[in-house]
């Protein structure tokens, strides 16, 4: 028998995750100002979403039990 014991703080619905996607958002704004007064290439700009992306998917990956 076992039991599933959830961190504080933490809900079911999933808002921590939202939370640590939000973080993001400080660098995708600091990108597309660097990006648009010409300091980086467009490339970063991918950089950028692919990062938001992959927490993303972390993110939601953390919120399932697959043990038996």
């Amino acid at each position: 028998m076992s039991t599933h014991h959830r961190a504080p703080g933490h809900d079911k619905r999933g808002g921590h995750g939202w939370m640590m996607i939000a973080r993001c958002a400080p660098m995708l704004v600091a990108a597309i100002v660097l990006v648009a007064t010409g300091l980086l290439s467009p490339g970063f700009l991918i950089t950028a979403v692919m990062c938001v992306g992959m927490m993303a998917l972390m993110m939601r990956g953390m919120g399932r039990d697959n043990r038996s």
